[in-house]
């Protein structure tokens, strides 16, 4: 989500006759596009920010803007105008589009702009220019924002309310995204099962799938995040139906215990999700599971993580994003009994060695197989080899020339590492 975001801030400066660099000092604007999911985040780009100071001091043109979820949070944007005062734009996540007025009004009157709307339904917007910075693959918002208030999360603080996009302005973008050679197309929300509640043409994710699976082309189709509570049979029939769609489903459970999920807000129970992933599996066998998981929530005691475990062990999930807990200021979770750090610490590295496990043990199952690969990118630290991934989601490593990049091909799988797969081409398509 905030890839695209970012490439639709560049797309704004990119028409306002930007070019990208990768030298700051050269720089005539800099925007960092902040996140506050997580304090280590909040943490990480609060440091950035300060270590540009030098740069606007010698050279006080350079334009410094700051924009996305930290800032739209109750007051952070004048409280960061204050810490960092040669912070020239500050704009929450409902305001990105006003960033070329800013400058302009910037370089024209030098009044600096601090601009958070905190609406919680902000208009959706069509028709933005985006920068896409992802090489064949691209990013398709379909929706905005999340009504699920888990306790732990600021999402729906500074992302408000869900909003769809029309059905028909999002199968507009996607057949351009194909016209202009695109290979993989993600469709983006907080959770996209909730995709058309808020319409009032009974649009839904199934249908938005359904409608999806129907256009013309050589290409690939991912979608992120889904919530379990709303993930439901007519899309794992859609997904079963349609060779375009990829057989990869990312399912967060965020923990293995019915009192942790009762105290999220997650609205489901283990059994309910362990019977979603029995759907999944009975329908696309081959399917890639992958989840988010969370450590060290309030109340959680050794029992509630060993049923996190055993989550990992009953899934074997291709692979999982693992957190511990972090305290998000605002939320209901803010104010429970925190678990001690060192105990989170030791579960998390507990639960990684675990997954870690399961990743390996499925790794072996691709060696000796072909698998259809779209080639992406150059191998890193790797000369004359590039990589790509399955339609399961595993990336793969294996020897070819940068001309495959962009291009679906045939690779055996020669061996497994943990999560990575090398392998030998066998056929260019």
């Amino acid at each position: 989500m905030n890839i695209h975001e970012s490439e639709k801030i560049a797309g704004i400066l990119e028409d306002m006759g930007y070019s990208q660099t990768e030298d700051e000092t050269a720089a005539d604007i800099i925007v960092f596009n902040t996140c506050c999911i997580r304090d280590n985040a909040e943490k990480r780009a609060l440091g950035n920010i300060g270590a540009v100071k030098h740069l606007k001091k010698s050279k006080p043109e350079l334009i410094i803007a700051v924009v996305g979820c930290m800032t739209q949070q109750d007051g952070a944007g004048l409280k960061l105008r204050e810490k960092y005062p040669y912070v020239d734009i500050v704009l929450g996540t409902n305001n990105l589009f006003e960033l070329e007025n800013c400058i302009v009004s910037l370089k024209n009157t030098r009044k600096k702009s601090v601009l958070i709307d905190p609406n919680e339904n902000p208009q959706v917007r069509e028709n933005e220019r985006v920068y896409r910075t992802s090489g064949c693959n691209a990013w398709l918002n379909i929706m905005y924002g999340c009504n699920n208030f888990c306790t732990y999360c600021i999402v729906p603080y500074v992302r408000g309310r869900e909003r769809s996009r029309k059905m028909s302005d999002v199968l507009d973008e996607f057949k351009r995204l194909v016209d202009e050679g695109y290979k993989e197309i993600t469709l983006l929300g907080q959770n996209v099962n909730s995709y058309g509640h808020d319409l009032q043409d009974g649009s839904d994710f199934a249908g938005l799938l359904q409608e999806i699976s129907k256009i013309n082309g050589k290409h690939r189709v991912r979608f992120m995040t889904s919530h379990p509570k709303d993930f439901n049979t007519d899309v794992i029939d859609i997904i079963a139906q349609s060779p375009n769609i990829c057989n990869n489903i990312h399912l967060p459970i965020q923990s293995g215990s019915d009192k942790i999920l009762k105290l999220m807000n997650r609205h489901y129970t283990r059994d309910f999700y362990l019977k979603t992933i029995e759907a999944i599996k009975s329908k696309i066998p081959d399917c890639g599971i992958t989840t988010d998981l969370m450590v060290g929530f309030p109340y959680e005691d050794e029992d509630d993580f060993e049923d996190t475990l055993d989550i990992v062990r009953r899934v074997r999930y291709s692979s999982a994003f693992t957190f511990i807990y972090s305290i998000r200021k605002g939320t209901k979770a803010a104010l429970m009994p925190q678990v001690p750090p060192e105990v989170s610490k030791e579960r998390i590295t507990r639960l990684i060695a675990e997954q870690n496990r399961v990743t390996k043990e499925l790794s072996r199952d691709y060696e000796g197989k072909v698998y259809e690969v779209l080639c992406e990118d150059r191998a890193p630290k790797k000369d004359g080899f590039v990589c790509g991934r399955t339609d399961s989601g595993r990336m793969v490593t294996f020897e070819g020339a940068d001309s495959l990049i962009g291009k679906f091909v045939d690779v055996k799988i020669e061996k497994s590492q943990s999560a990575s797969l090398y392998g030998t081409l066998t056929e260019e398509r």
